[in-house]
């Protein structure tokens, strides 16, 4: 006898074989728009490469009219690798720069270990309100031996601490830094280059952020890169290539870069304060503010540029555990569809140009529904497999476009890297880049899958929502210099000092 579920089956099927046509499409739609995206980094590349012997990087550090830069770092229970991030950061090669450290009403010793390994001296400072925050300011330090200001306030969160740095900053050019990142020696010169260069029209610029995990440091710089040892942050390391590498150069060329990563960027102060700062009840602080600035620009009409530049790195500590990791997945993506609903109003809108028709329509389809599309494609394969409504060759062609070409794309981004900047100096890295680009397909990716798919999830539904806590590792040091030799390096002028680190 037949039952009911007799009756629907042949309707469940065909939907099924529906569902499974589309999620093909759309792997293969958003793997083709990685590899529009890696056509481009490649054109942007070459471009680059082209005009690195007449960059005139010495002769801007060199130069009085560079502009000087205010360096701020947020810094929250910092103290595992704080010491060793601000001396890194103090000894970059820049005409005129200053640290600013915002010390979030941590619990630890971070201010402390700064106090004594800066010699911190309190001073009576006016602080302006260019920027509203949230905690209040408790006292401003200044180091008797090196450019650092440390400022100490009531715990505000991360986006609150970098409002109340830009009220510090002196200067006229503001960069964003974590405290758990280590910058190239360069990394200031090469990402302030393009407000040299268009210095009326550039408002914002970026860096890549790579995996500093089991790499070498010394005297806050990474001497010794290599790839991480463990398959967590191995994959995140491929990950973080592919996305700065591809995507975020890619869009750039495009003239439609919507993130600037807040690990890394640089921002106009003026441009900062006209938008009102960081946004400090957004998780995606970062991708709001460049948002705001885009959707400010183009009301006023004004003539202006958000620049990624591909060449400078700054090095930062990427979760080691898959508690650490899930929880900043569901953050990014919360912030991510946070800052895509309040800025609803510039998707598709011709007046805003790229961003509007392209940009953050991109990040609706292929970003914040990605999770979902992947998590229930899956499913409905698996299930269309089961009930016969597809068949071996369709499971294969789905497989090759949905993981395949992925795994093409990153591969592919890897070597335009190493080919551009080779980073890696051992074989065997670049075999275990390969194999990371291969293990990301399976189980990791669905992973981050189900993660985002739980932020978007507590966003939807509006859970509050709590940081917690980013356990940190600290970074793989190399043999000590001296104590005397350390405490000379910050007292010599950025200008004067000798690259000694590794040499």
């Amino acid at each position: 006898m037949s039952g009911p579920l007799d009756a629907l089956r042949p309707g469940i099927v065909q939907l099924l074989s529906v569902m499974d046509v589309a999620v093909l499409i759309y792997f293969l739609a958003i793997n083709s728009s990685y590899l529009l995206l890696l056509v481009l980094a490649t054109m942007e590349f070459a471009r680059q490469l082209r005009r690195v012997p007449f960059a005139g990087y010495d002769e801007a550090h060199a130069s009085p009219l560079t502009m000087p830069v205010s360096v701020i770092v947020p810094a929250w229970n910092e103290s595992v690798g704080i010491v060793e991030s601000i001396r890194g950061m103090l000894s970059l090669r820049y005409p005129e720069f200053e640290v600013v450290v915002v010390d979030d009403g941590s619990t630890d010793d971070t201010f402390d270990l700064l106090a004594a390994a800066f010699d911190l001296r309190r001073i009576p400072r006016e602080v302006p309100s260019d920027v509203h925050t949230v905690g209040a300011l408790i006292d401003v330090h200044v180091s008797a031996s090196a450019p650092l200001v440390v400022v100490r306030k009531e715990n505000g969160g991360r986006s609150d601490s970098l409002n109340t740095g830009v009220n510090v900053a002196r200067y006229p050019l503001v960069c964003f830094v974590d405290a758990d990142s280590l910058l190239d020696t360069d990394a200031l010169l090469l990402v302030s280059k393009p407000f040299a260069d268009d210095p009326a029209r550039v408002v914002a610029t970026g860096g890549v952020v790579r995996a500093v995990n089991d790499s070498t440091v010394a005297a806050g710089r990474v001497v010794d890169v290599r790839m991480p040892k463990t398959w967590l942050p191995r994959i995140q390391a491929v990950e973080y290539l592919r996305a700065f590498l591809m995507g975020r150069t890619g869009w750039s060329r495009l003239g439609a870069l919507a993130i600037i990563s807040g690990a890394f960027g640089m921002f106009r102060r003026d441009v900062v304060v006209s938008v009102g700062g960081l946004d400090v009840t957004n998780l995606g602080e970062d991708f709001d503010l460049v948002t705001r600035i885009h959707q400010r620009m183009r009301r006023e009409r004004t003539d202006y540029r958000v620049v990624f530049v591909p060449e400078p790195v700054v090095w930062t500590e990427v979760p080691p555990t898959r508690s650490v990791l899930g929880r900043q997945r569901r953050r990014w993506h919360r912030g991510l569809a946070q800052t895509l609903w309040r800025h609803r109003d510039m998707i598709g809108n011709p007046r805003y140009g790229r961003i509007g028709l392209l940009t953050l329509p991109y990040y609706v389809v292929f970003e914040l529904l990605a999770p979902v599309v992947e998590v229930f494609g899956l499913l409905a394969m698996a299930a269309g497999f089961a009930v016969g409504a597809i068949n071996l060759h369709f499971a294969l062609l789905f497989t090759a476009v949905a993981f395949g070409y992925a795994f093409l794309l990153t591969v592919a981004s890897a070597a335009l890297e190493e080919f551009s900047f080779h980073r890696y100096g051992r074989w065997r890295d670049l075999v275990w880049t390969v194999a990371a680009a291969l293990a990301e397909n399976i189980g990791y990716r669905q992973l981050t899958a189900i993660w985002r798919l739980q932020g978007l999830w507590d966003e939807i539904r509006g859970s509050g929502y709590e940081w917690g806590v980013m356990t940190r590792v600290g970074f793989t040091q190399a043999e000590p210099r001296r104590p005397d030799v350390m405490s000379q390096d910050l007292r010599t002028p950025a200008s004067q000092r000798s690259e000694r680190v590794g040499s």
